[in-house]
């Protein structure tokens, strides 16, 4: 329901009634055009209302604002408006340039809570992030999960605080110069307290996904489907005051429409931010390699502005632990590292031992720069679907963890931290969920163990998801940051994120102006970056690195201070080190 008006819903199922049912009195509704059905009598904020149609069981409001008992229990009236807010000054914050930082909201403190996240706000600006990318938030069954399975999209999941706890933290992380990027969920809703299919076709069995029935994007009656998807993200930008939405998964966004549901939501979106007077960006997640998802509309692209590069993140995995299982095995090939760091996309119309076919479509390095990909070392997809969620820390040592964060935050492409890991933090992040139903439950925790199974796990050794002590070791310990090696790892990710800022050559975007030098044999990595030079050694013993450039080069940043020299226009390193180097003062240009 929209606050401020009377009760109406879009019910096309209804045959014969919808009444308005709150905690005193049930209310007849009338049907209006489009199948909407309207009340006469206006809610107050507070009064917890639901829907029954024909008769039958009430249900919460499709376009709930609140459930303050979850999805299966009452709607309640929300007047969004009613927050005072503090970020009047607030003018947005650019994609391009940024340093992301992705969190879940219940692992993030110990609390789980939004208010308890605002108190760690003060960290994450002094480690010099720009945009806190916060995991879903829309209201699902249980007390904590992923956010994955949402089920009231418009709804903030109320152990976190409710919609009232989300608006203070946006306001928090912008009183402080942090951005707020959302992870919303269109592509599909969990199973469990999913009422849409009661109200109308909010689902076709035109396709199939790996979690059932497709959303309704271009069947009958799909106008009012994209209508509630569309009107959701703009809900969260307008209302919520967040600055991004990153979009889960639109590969299975299932839409044969000549005008596909990205494109119309890329445009509503570009029409508020002219209305908000602030940048307003979409992320995509896609598994497609299809550079016309983030080239603009005028230029037939579906306009979205960014999307997660995947392929870099599995280059880098590869580069750093060694695995080649699964779709690791392609990232293995020679050559497969420089490409991913000079042209995000590994395949390129070019052959997938994964998938068995070719895969992928060449992209423009000139004309897409590399800001408008998300790439990454860790995020939670890459951590918490390994069968016992551990972090590359719980493997790597802290000299190789820098290598890799020196190449991610001086990449061409838009870096992300995973919460924990600019410390290097030794908690796991598993697979966590608190499903209210019992069959839904145990079918997920056999899954799990076949699944992993199947690649030789112990089924003992996996995590069951449903045990609540899986989701209180994946909380973060901030205490552990101030011990050995914690404090150093932290510090060298500061570091670093202030370099980047300071020198342009370290985030200049275009793609075509990286060379990549990887002497796979040797475990070393050098990166031309303008006049600067980014070099790691991942191998036990010391290595001389030709920088291939007349110019004398300092050193401004190495993991092993004592140990790197400078050796005329090479730099020696000791083993598992990594270190940054270019002009005593930065180039004016660039």
């Amino acid at each position: 329901m929209t606050t401020g008006t009377r009760p109406r819903v879009w019910a096309p199922a209804a045959q014969r009634s919808v009444d308005l049912v709150t905690q005193d009195e049930t209310l007849p509704m009338d049907r209006r055009a489009g199948d909407w059905w309207e009340s006469e009598h206006e809610l107050a904020p507070g009064t917890r209302y639901r829907f029954a149609l024909d008769d039958g069981d009430p249900h919460a409001d499709p376009r709930a604002l609140r459930l303050p008992d979850g999805p299966d229990g009452p709607s309640e009236v929300v007047d969004l408006g009613a927050y005072t807010w503090g970020d009047a000054e607030w003018r947005g914050v650019q994609l391009s340039g940024a340093v992301l930082y992705e969190l879940h909201v219940g692992t993030f403190t110990r609390t789980g809570t939004f208010d308890a996240a605002i108190d760690r706000l003060d960290d994450l600006a002094r480690l010099g992030v720009d945009i806190v990318e916060v995991m879903p938030v829309a209201s699902f069954p249980g007390r904590h999960g992923w956010g994955y399975d949402g089920v009231g999209l418009y709804a903030v999941h109320e152990p976190y605080g409710g919609p009232a706890g989300f608006q203070r933290f946006v306001d928090a992380c912008h009183t402080r110069g942090l951005g707020v990027c959302l992870d919303v969920v269109y592509n599909h809703l969990g199973p469990s307290g999913n009422h849409l299919g009661t109200f109308g076709p909010y689902f076709t069995d035109k396709y199939q996904t790996p979690w059932g029935a497709a959303v309704n994007l271009d069947d009958a009656g799909s106008d009012e489907v994209r209508a509630y998807v569309i009107d959701n993200a703009l809900m969260w930008l307008r209302d919520f005051h967040v600055d991004a939405l990153r979009l889960d998964a639109v590969h299975a966004l299932r839409d044969d429409r000549a005008v596909h549901l990205l494109e119309e939501l890329s445009t509503d979106v570009d029409a508020l931010s002219v209305r908000v007077g602030r940048p307003l960006w979409l992320v995509a997640e896609s598994d497609r390699n299809d550079p016309r998802t983030t080239t603009p509309r005028a230029a037939g692209g579906l306009g979205i502005h960014a999307q997660w590069a995947d392929d870099v993140h599995h280059g880098l995995h590869v580069l750093l632990t060694g695995e080649k299982r699964g779709y690791y095995a392609d990232f293995a090939e020679p050559g497969a590292l420089a490409k991913v760091l000079t042209g995000v996309f590994l395949h390129t119309g070019t052959w997938s031992s994964f998938r068995g076919r070719t895969h992928g479509r060449l992209l423009d390095r000139v004309r897409m720069p590399g800001w408008r990909f998300v790439a990454s070392l860790q995020t939670h997809d890459q951590v918490g679907n390994r069968a016992v969620g551990d972090r590359l820390s719980a493997s790597l040592d802290p000299g190789t963890l820098a290598g890799g964060a020196a190449l991610l935050l001086t990449a061409a492409t838009t870096p992300m931290l995973f919460m924990g890991e600019e410390w290097a933090a030794s908690t796991p992040w598993a697979y966590f969920t608190d499903h209210t139903d019992p069959v839904l439950a145990a079918a997920v925790r056999q899954g799990r163990r076949d699944e992993f199974a199947a690649h030789g796990w112990d089924g003992d050794d996996v995590p069951d998801p449903q045990d609540v002590s899986t989701f209180e070791a994946s909380r973060l310990d901030w205490d552990e940051r101030r011990e050995a090696p914690h404090a150093r790892v932290l510090a060298w990710y500061r570091d670093l994120i202030a370099l980047r800022r300071a020198r342009a050559d370290l985030r200049d975007p275009r793609l075509d102006r990286v060379v990549v030098r990887h002497d796979e044999a040797g475990r070393t990595v050098v990166v031309e970056r303008g006049a600067h030079r980014v070099a790691v050694n991942l191998a036990a013993d010391p290595a001389l690195l030709d920088l291939d450039t007349d110019e004398a080069l300092s050193i401004l940043l190495a993991w092993e201070a004592d140990g790197t020299v400078v050796d005329g226009t090479g730099v020696r390193l000791p083993g598992r080190s990594a270190a940054v180097l270019g002009p005593v003062r930065a180039p004016t240009s660039g």
